[in-house]
């Protein structure tokens, strides 16, 4: 399925993350099959609380496109969108949205389900355990 396929990306983008000691989240953004944007946390490296994979790959897949929109693109994030993150993908309107773990504390449905355009699809749970399983086990090495 393309869905799992392209999410296993963007979790080598989390792994990236996990190596740098970021909060292990990855983002890839997807446009005809092809990957145009990467990212994956930088918070901690770029002293910034904006950096986020979702962020990341959106910043490379506009630079790519030479545009601001990505209304023809997915975007694949290992972990539900923030509402600053779903803030940023309604304004790039973002034309498919698909995640792979839910964050019931800070995710976009939870605070702002209708910040994505309003013609964007939204897919939830691709790979959710893989994608869970990684955040679990990062915090619990932390605590």
């Amino acid at each position: 399925m393309e869905d799992e396929k392209f999410m296993q990306q963007a979790l080598v983008e989390a792994r990236k993350a996990l190596a740098q000691d970021e909060i292990p989240i990855g983002a890839v953004v997807v446009a005809g099959g092809v990957i145009i944007g990467r990212g994956h946390n930088l918070t901690e490296t770029l002293h910034d609380v904006t950096a986020h994979a979702e962020m990341q790959a959106i910043t490379a897949a506009e630079e790519y496109l030479g545009g601001k929109y990505l209304d023809k693109c997915t975007l694949y994030v290992t972990v539900e969108p923030c509402i600053m993150c779903a803030g940023a993908i309604g304004w790039s309107q973002c034309g498919r949205i698909v995640f792979g773990a839910s964050d019931p504390k800070r995710g976009y449905q939870t605070y702002a389900p209708k910040a994505f355009h309003p013609k964007a699809q939204t897919v939830g749970g691709v790979l959710e355990e893989e994608c869970s399983k990684l955040m679990k086990d990062f915090f619990k090495s932390k605590r």
